[in-house]
């Protein structure tokens, strides 16, 4: 119970790392506010939530629009009659395809996802944030956030700033209280993933095992990982760490692994 007393917002919170946390930071305590552009299918996460509909609600938001950021945050403030103690700005878009080939339609709906929608959720989150005295807001970012990658020049590039929007917030806020952080997960075995794997090996579960081979620990992490790593750095466990973005990704970032032999 971690987080008890404490109101969270999650952004696509309907399917994947967003629903994982959302239902994570319910388990610690917090009321909740299932946000995703998918109305529907965020009410039937908050509903598994809680059915009676007191402690977790979803809220619609299109996160590319500043003035539906700014509505999240009103509703959610007046449903439960307090400040936003927790923001977290989970959602967001794939790119995967080489930057010559790209439509310019597709990379300008990404940087307009990751990056403007981060943004005018910080914004529209930071008033109330201020307001709780003890705010958090967190990022999800990637591991691409540090490294580069074939093909995933945009996305590479939307993750890249906001590292840097984590540490200029991180020290506009600070004085006033407000801690924000992100998360960088490596690759991590979600049903997301292994559609997209699916359209393009025939042998999902051989490419995930060769995935987690790749990786020094020799396994991928795991949602329940994230969602430990968010807990962390929305509690008073992490009240000092701030600026940061916090790596998960069973040391891939540390630099070229050795092969691991094979099992026998």
């Amino acid at each position: 119970m971690r987080l008890k007393g404490m109101t969270a917002i999650v952004t696509g919170a309907a399917s994947g790392l967003g629903e994982a946390t959302a239902r994570r930071f319910a388990e610690e305590g917090a009321r909740i506010v299932v946000a995703d552009i998918d109305g529907e299918k965020a009410a039937e996460v908050a509903r598994q939530i809680d059915a009676s509909g007191s402690t977790a609600i979803a809220l619609a938001c299109d996160i590319t629009s500043a003035a539906a950021c700014g509505d999240l945050v009103a509703r959610a403030e007046d449903f439960f009659g307090a400040p936003i103690d927790i923001f977290h700005a989970n959602a967001g878009t794939s790119f995967s395809t080489p930057l010559g080939e790209a439509e310019p339609g597709r990379i300008e709906r990404t940087i307009e996802i990751n990056l403007l929608g981060a943004v005018f959720s910080a914004q529209a989150a930071m008033p109330s944030l201020v307001r709780s005295g003890n705010g958090v807001l967190l990022f999800t970012s990637s591991l691409q956030a540090i490294l580069g990658r074939p093909a995933r020049s945009v996305y590479t590039a939307t993750k890249h700033a906001i590292t840097g929007l984590v540490k200029s917030l991180a020290l506009e806020f600070g004085p006033q209280n407000v801690r924000v952080n992100a998360i960088a997960p490596t690759g991590i075995d979600t049903p997301l993933l292994r559609l997209q794997l699916s359209r393009v090996t025939d042998d999902v579960d051989a490419r995930i095992a060769s995935m987690a081979a790749s990786l020094p620990l020799g396994r991928m992490p795991t949602p329940r990982d994230f969602t430990d790593a968010a807990v962390f750095l929305a509690s008073a466990e992490a009240r000092c760490i701030t600026g940061q973005t916090l790596v998960v990704d069973c040391g891939a970032s540390a630099g070229i692994a050795e092969p691991r032999p094979a099992a026998s």
